[in-house]
């Protein structure tokens, strides 16, 4: 066998594809491990993790943790999995629902990313994440409702990929703004109006953005978010909705 068929055979390393351990530690479970590491992760972000301190964190040694997850990686694929498990699916809408169903796809999994911002950044980064159950559970539901709106199969998944591209694209650095904040352990208000005096005199020589920018000011920073994601949403789902149009 040549080393390139040799490489061919062997498989992508990642939890979902090495045989199940038919055994588990009694007092210690998969579960448990991926429990507590969301947690850990939430509260200190990806650079936190390690399956040392996830150990100390659980009050037991790394090793015991190996006996269920063999690196970190694979436990990157396993929390990745798990917070898709909070998505909020509706069902098929069918051609008159295929839009708001859509919509509120988009807006559970950008509601999944604030929540736990560490998220976006390990998207794609290990393993075959997109072989976990949770994710494959929002691939199916996401393909069915752009099938049953009358996109053609090849369409329908490209239409998928519009929405999902857009949400994690717009939602990450939504993200990484909200961890900045956090980190600054100041409101949101309180952070923007430090920054009154700098963005004042960074602005004085652009008055067309130092206007709108002003116009802006007083209004909530939040509700803000929410409509800046809504806008690019409702257009990404306009541009769907012409393609269904035009077939």
């Amino acid at each position: 066998m040549s080393s390139t068929e040799q490489q061919t055979a062997q498989p992508v390393p990642s939890v979902w594809t090495r045989p199940r351990r038919r055994k588990e530690q009694p007092a210690l479970s998969q579960d448990q491990i991926v429990a507590a590491a969301v947690r850990l992760l939430d509260a200190e972000g990806i650079e936190a993790l390690s399956m040392r301190k996830l150990g100390t964190e659980m009050g037991t040694a790394a090793t015991s943790l190996y006996r269920h997850v063999a690196n970190k990686d694979e436990l990157i694929e396993l929390v990745v999995d798990e917070v898709y498990g909070e998505l909020e699916l509706p069902e098929p809408g069918g051609p008159d629902g295929w839009r708001e169903a859509l919509a509120q796809c988009g807006h559970s999994l950008r509601d999944m990313v604030l929540r736990h911002p560490w998220v976006a950044s390990v998207l794609g980064q290990v393993g075959l994440a997109y072989l976990g159950p949770n994710l494959i559970r929002m691939s199916d539901r996401l393909l069915t409702l752009t099938l049953s709106a009358g996109f053609p199969q090849r369409e329908a998944d490209l239409a998928v990929k519009a929405v999902i591209s857009y949400v994690i694209g717009a939602t990450t650095s939504e993200a990484s703004y909200l961890s900045l904040l956090a980190r600054s352990g100041k409101s949101e208000v309180e952070w923007l109006r430090s920054l009154l005096p700098a963005a004042e005199a960074a602005l004085e020589d652009h008055p067309v953005v130092r206007d709108h920018a002003s116009a802006l000011r007083g209004q909530d920073p939040a509700r803000m978010r929410e409509e800046n994601f809504e806008y690019g949403l409702q257009r990404v789902l306009d541009g769907l909705a012409v393609r269904l149009t035009r077939r």
